[in-house]
């Protein structure tokens, strides 16, 4: 009889537990769990904490004893495999009553990762906190509830620091978001960022960027005081920090199983470790990119249950292959969704040799579904996409509706290697409550495929002002209202439908700058123009790009 050992449980460790147990009746499995809980919903923490999820049950996906009821796993929670012998097939387990050693046919680590606390003064103060499972959650929620006129600060602006400083803010407590980089949430550019930066100061956040942590002191029981590096002092009852993560794999040292320089566990495309029947998954490893092949980590529930499942099929003789990452993320910012899939600029850029700067992108103002119909929303969509042969490179959305699935509709298209003809020609479903009959996506491929094939020339905003001054014509083609209420410096105001009766104050040997509301009504008259002979390009975008608000 096989017997399977798995080292932590949450998404990658429960999963492939489950898995194992539906692939084979007949194994021995123990599923090891340090914590007091072998599967909970840690995405579901800060709503926990914000008291949206009110009963602390409905976190828990699975009890050890409902666990061992449905699938005959012997559950050992509050225990801990403190070193691994590979090459012996032995772990070391600890929990309360000292330490024993367990023997394994294949061994499965899924350890997770645990959140960083650098060596930063005073950090270790009883009133500094961190979330990363439900007992955290209990103590945040106590604190929340025992300063609930209070201020808290969160120190770090990732997913889980924006969440946890938006359900603090709903309950009430002052608070203050500090993050050490010019701008929060890192998977989004800094043109889409912008956007969930004012709706977090709007909801009375006050947000420090570009200002890190130089140490914490105690001014009384009750109270911080956060020094920044600029200088600057603020004080609180309670910190959260939440500034990153790292591999909770300190026990496999001298195990024969090779990490990376970071401390994650690599592993090839069957989940395989460097040693013999070791299997490993989520947040504590090393996989790798699907779009570059190069290796990455990225602590998302999704990839880790997949990684389960996967891992649990090659033990079992079920050859099946890891196809990678892709980059998938979503969040609630107030009243704003927020998603993004694959590569934004900054990665690009960073990436040289393999995107380099031969990348475009599209912007456009979908609606959640047909204008016409009650409650349409608009978002903003930047579809990136590659210069050379127009293959999806990444997607980034913000709004109030719709935004989830556009990205994901992007997300399965870039999943299989597509291209932004493949966008043009997806078949959805339409009816006015719910899209329009061109879809945001079909919208996007098109919009995106005029620019790959130079039928329209966008110009970005930051290029705007080189262009003007080597004498470029800026034309507003909004509303004269409009036009007043703000426009580019040096701008004249013709609008759209007037430009055809108006050639004549046009001169075909300088160029033109198109601008409007959104890019639409530039890209028909860049076409008109382009038709007349003259010299055009676009705002891409248009004037809400800059300034987009929802």
């Amino acid at each position: 009889m096989s017997k399977f050992i798995i080292v932590g449980g949450v998404a990658g460790g429960a999963t492939t537990a489950a898995r194992l147990r539906r692939l084979n009746e007949n194994a021995e499995i123990i599923l090891i769990e340090r914590g007091s809980e072998i599967s909970f919903a840690n995405c579901g923490l800060p709503y926990y904490v914000g008291d949206v999820i009110k009963d602390r049950d409905d976190l828990l996906a699975m009890t050890p004893q409902r666990f061992f009821n449905l699938f005959n796993i012997d559950v050992r929670i509050n225990t801990e495999v403190v070193k691994v012998d590979s090459k012996n097939k032995k772990v070391i387990v600890k929990n309360s009553n000292g330490e024993y050693e367990e023997n394994f046919d294949s061994l499965i680590l899924s350890p997770g990762a645990k959140p960083l606390r650098p060596p930063i003064e005073g950090i270790d103060h009883k009133n500094i906190l961190t979330l990363r499972n439900v007992p955290d959650a209990d103590r945040i929620k106590n604190f929340a509830e025992k300063y609930s006129n209070g201020k808290a600060v969160v120190i770090g602006g990732g997913f889980v620091g924006i969440e946890t400083a938006e359900n603090l803010r709903d309950r009430g407590i002052e608070v203050t978001l500090v993050e050490a980089v010019p701008h929060i949430l890192a998977p989004f550019d800094t043109d889409i960022v912008k956007i969930l930066e004012n709706e977090i100061e709007s909801h009375g956040i006050e947000l420090i960027l570009n200002d890190g942590v130089k140490n914490f002191s105690a001014i009384d029981n009750d109270n911080l005081k956060i020094n920044l590096s600029s200088g600057k002092e603020i004080s609180a009852n309670f910190v959260i920090l939440s500034i990153g993560v790292r591999p909770d794999t300190e026990f496999l040292k001298d195990s024969g199983i090779e990490l990376s320089d970071r401390g994650y566990i690599l592993v090839d495309e069957y989940m395989q470790t460097s040693a013999k029947d070791v299997y490993a998954v989520g947040d504590a490893v090393m996989t790798f990119d699907s779009l570059t092949g190069n290796k990455t980590a990225l602590a998302l529930a999704g990839p880790a249950n997949r990684q389960g499942r996967l891992a649990a099929d090659n033990i079992s003789g079920r050859k099946t292959k890891y196809r990678g990452v892709i980059g998938s993320s979503i969040l609630k910012v107030f009243d704003l969704t927020a998603a993004s899939t694959g590569k934004n600029e900054k990665i690009l850029q960073r990436e040289g040799k393999i995107y380099g700067q031969d990348y475009q992108f599209s912007i456009t103002y979908p609606t959640s579904h047909a204008a016409y119909y009650p409650d349409a929303e608009v978002f903003i969509l930047k579809l990136i996409f590659s210069k050379i042969d127009g293959k999806i490179l990444g997607a980034q959305a913000v709004g109030k509706s719709g935004v989830d699935k556009c990205i994901d509709l992007v997300a399965s298209v870039l999943h299989f290697n597509g291209t932004i003809q493949d966008l043009q020609e997806l078949e959805l479903t339409y009816a006015p409550p719910f899209s329009s009959a061109k879809s945001p996506i079909n919208m996007a491929g098109y919009v995106a495929e005029n620019i790959f094939e130079g039928i329209s020339k966008p110009i970005l905003p930051s290029e705007l002002q080189a262009e003007i001054d080597k004498g470029a014509m800026i034309i507003d083609l909004r509303s004269p209202a409009l036009f007043n209420s703000n426009h580019i410096d040096g701008a004249i105001n013709i609008p759209a439908e007037k430009l055809r009766s108006n050639l004549d104050k046009l001169d075909k040997n300088r160029e033109i700058i198109l601008t409007c509301k959104t890019g639409l009504n530039g890209y028909f008259m860049e076409r008109m123009l382009r038709g007349q002979g003259y010299q055009v390009k676009t705002l891409i975008g248009g004037s809400a790009y800059k300034n987009f608000k929802l």
